[in-house]
């Protein structure tokens, strides 16, 4: 099984490296996507986990994308590096 890479804050998949944000010495993150990181820092800080679901979940519906993946992606994020200690 291949091991896709996903966003450690918001699980989105970063196999695309315009997708990819930023650390602080500019270059593209291998963990984070542009979304949620630019400059080596959060672009919302003060963002909690449950408000990173209620994102996730409105984002990902206005793609179209089918509940049964919404809720993986949701149901993935409290073991993400982001949200591990939260």
């Amino acid at each position: 099984m291949e091991n896709k890479i996903s966003c450690q804050s918001c699980s989105i998949p970063l196999d695309a490296t315009a997708l990819k944000g930023t650390d602080k010495n500019g270059l593209k993150s291998k963990e984070y996507c542009k979304y949620c990181f630019d400059g080596g820092t959060f672009k919302n800080p003060e963002m909690n986990l449950e408000q990173m679901k209620i994102n996730l979940k409105n984002k990902l519906k206005k793609l179209a994308i089918n509940e049964d993946s919404i809720q993986k992606m949701v149901n993935n994020l409290p073991l993400l590096k982001r949200w591990k200690s939260s």
